[in-house]
């Protein structure tokens, strides 16, 4: 389609075409906190190493070896002295299917459509798991023991994946790479049953988006406790490698999947749901391969600021283990002699279990730029299983109270900034948004610039609304592998692109909309509707654009009649939009009824003539659906 490359895809390519293929079957530099393309080839390397990933849910960069006084954390310290740690490693997700999606198979999840928090996704033709290529090299394999992938798992992923899968297993001499994830410190065990904590809650440094209460304090005080107990699981696990006498011969990553299982940090992309903590132990064997030669400095207790970004997960194996990597994977393996180093690691946000929404993000050594592309609806969607965390639940008490200051406010206004930009130096937790200050005008410009980008270099799906895209991957009901092939041979997605750029200007995009009323894909007709929503704040706007929008209550498309019904009935006709709603929440499409009852649940109090339709969707055969109707009624009378 001849669009431009991404400075991350640039990288890539420099990259590919300096080591070329040969280097990739032997490379034994870790990273590169230094540039040095003079580097000699690496000798040849005595055996392959066994890799040992220990991974942990809902985790940020909260530990002693990271400079957190508050931490109990010895035994990951003493770990940290004896490995690389990378101050600046990212997570493209802040949840858990997203972001192992892309661990796995090296690809971003929005462009390989496993970009929604528990959707079940076709695969491309040509993405597939990682660990594939390292059992066709003779690695043995385990995974114990979760996958989570948002696709289901392929029969050739894995030797072993279950709560006994271990590497002890392995036939006599293979290497390994084994996978231990634990789910001590998931955000469900915050909010388990316990009498105490041994963390004191008023010694807490608790976020300033949150207010300062005791029950919030205790939330913090109980995640601490839950990392200590990590803390000596870790411990166990580097025990047992040891007694194996295994320990010399086995690299071992650190790292969390996202982070802290708290509100405001897991689910969202600010940097207290995407940045984790990413530790690698290079036994002294294995030393001169992977550092001392411009590279990552290798020996213990060294730190890389380099950027680092899950979608680097899968190629850096490979290359650890002498495996080529596939044309499929967007990561850039950050253990060669000459990698280019990242300029930006990238975030998204897309649909959360029952809540909508669609955010991406574009993070440099400093800044992180934000879009929020449904910037019409508020952070503070309801979300079921969030809503059980009491921090959350002690925020929205506060909120309903009229109890908050800014910060704490930002969760609740009604709708989100088009654009947010943070200086994360100056401002960690990332509450004053400086997209509007002319001062930073020129980062802004080049943080966007940096995000579109990749937008086009990967091209994300994410503008396709759920129910559209099922009907892509999975037309007439069965899956079609070759869907981002036909879908790549369209300009679906610069269409898209290209209506969604009049995000923010108001009324003065409102021809705009109305032309994209007429496009012949439902996608972009569903956000010209959504923006002339948007845009119409005065009556007489109102008024012009009616009779397109009931016009598109007949549109072939249900996401354009929900999206038109939706508009129509919260400008106050109800007559027009009210059928629409009710009809479509009997689709036979259950992607089709949640955004039916999600555009019920926008309206508000407007919903209350539906609260039976409402209250008989408690029992849709969805859980989301279920979900977001129980959400609904606990607002209505």
């Amino acid at each position: 389609m001849g669009v431009p490359m991404s400075p991350n895809d640039r990288s890539r390519r420099a990259f590919l075409k300096t080591v070329g293929a040969g280097a990739l079957a032997a490379p034994w530099l870790l990273s590169s906190c230094r540039d040095d393309d003079d580097a000699p080839p690496p000798p040849e390397l005595p055996d392959k190493p066994n890799i040992l990933w220990i991974s942990a849910e809902d985790i940020s960069p909260d530990l002693g070896c990271y400079g957190d006084a508050y931490a109990t954390t010895p035994n990951i310290d003493a770990f940290a002295a004896e490995s690389v740690r990378f101050d600046a490693a990212f997570a493209n997700a802040g949840v858990c299917a997203p972001a192992r999606s892309c661990i796995i198979t090296g690809t971003y999840p929005s462009s390989i459509g496993t970009n929604n928090m528990r959707c079940t996704g076709v695969r491309p033709g040509d993405v597939t798991c990682f660990t594939k290529y390292l059992r066709d090299a003779g690695y043995y394999c385990t995974n114990n023991s979760k996958t989570d992938y948002n696709f289901g798992v392929p029969a050739d992923a894995w030797d072993e994946s279950s709560t006994g899968a271990h590497y002890d297993n392995r036939p006599a001499g293979d290497p390994f790479f084994a996978v231990f994830n634990y789910v001590s410190t998931h955000e469900s065990q915050i909010r388990a049953s316990y009498t105490t904590t041994t963390h004191d809650p008023a010694a807490a440094d608790i976020p300033p988006y949150y207010p300062d209460t005791a029950l919030v304090r205790q939330d913090w005080a109980r995640y601490y406790d839950l990392l200590t107990t990590l803390d000596n699981q870790v411990q166990s696990r580097l025990d047992e490698l040891e007694a194996a006498g295994l320990a010399d011969d086995t690299i071992v990553w650190f790292w969390g999947d996202h982070g802290r299982g708290l509100p405001r940090a897991k689910r969202w992309i600010y940097d207290s749901g995407l940045r984790v903590p990413l530790l690698i132990r290079v036994p002294e064997k294995y030393r001169e391969y992977v550092g001392n030669r411009g590279a990552l400095q290798a020996e213990p207790g060294s730190a890389c600021s380099r950027l680092v970004s899950f979608v680097d997960f899968a190629p850096t194996v490979l290359a650890m283990a002498g495996v080529d990597i596939p044309a499929h994977v967007q990561g850039l393996p950050f253990c060669t002699p000459r990698y280019v180093a990242r300029s930006y690691v990238h975030g998204a946000r897309d649909r959360m279990d029952e809540a909508y929404d669609l955010i991406r993000c574009a993070r440099d050594t400093r800044y992180n730029y934000i879009r929020n592309y449904m910037h019409h609806v508020p952070q503070s969607q309801d979300i079921d299983y969030m809503n059980q965390m009491p921090t959350m639940q002690e925020w929205r008490r506060v909120h309903d109270e009229g109890g908050l200051v800014f910060p704490q406010t930002t969760y609740f206004e009604p709708t989100k900034p088009v654009e947010e930009l943070y200086d994360t130096e100056t401002d960690p937790h990332e509450t004053v948004n400086l997209a509007g200050d002319s001062q930073y005008a020129a980062t802004l410009a080049r943080m966007r610039a940096a995000l579109d980008a990749w937008l086009v270099d990967v091209g994300d799906i994410g503008l396709i609304p759920e129910p559209e895209f099922e009907s892509v991957i999975r037309p007439g009901g069965t899956a079609d592998p070759t869907w981002k092939e036909t879908l790549d041979g369209t300009d679906l997605l610069a269409r898209l692109r290209a209506v969604k750029a009049y995000d923010g200007e108001g009324a003065s995009a409102i021809s705009s909309y109305t032309a994209a009323l007429s496009d012949p894909d439902a996608p972009v007709r569903y956000w010209a509707v959504v923006g002339s929503h948007v845009a119409c704040t005065d009556q007489a706007d109102k008024d012009a654009v009616m009779p397109g929008l009931k016009v598109a209550l007949e549109d072939a498309s249900p996401v354009v009649r929900v999206a038109a019904a939706h508009a129509l009935w919260d400008w106050g006709d109800e007559a027009h939009g009210k059928p629409v709603l009710q009809t479509e929440l009997s689709a036979s499409s259950k992607f089709v009824r949640h955004f039916a009852i999600t555009a019920l649940y926008l309206l508000g109090d407007k919903a209350q003539p539906l609260k039976t339709d409402i209250e008989a969707a408690q029992s849709d055969s969805y859980n989301y659906v279920q979900r977001v109707a129980g959400n609904i009624l606990a607002y209505l009378v």
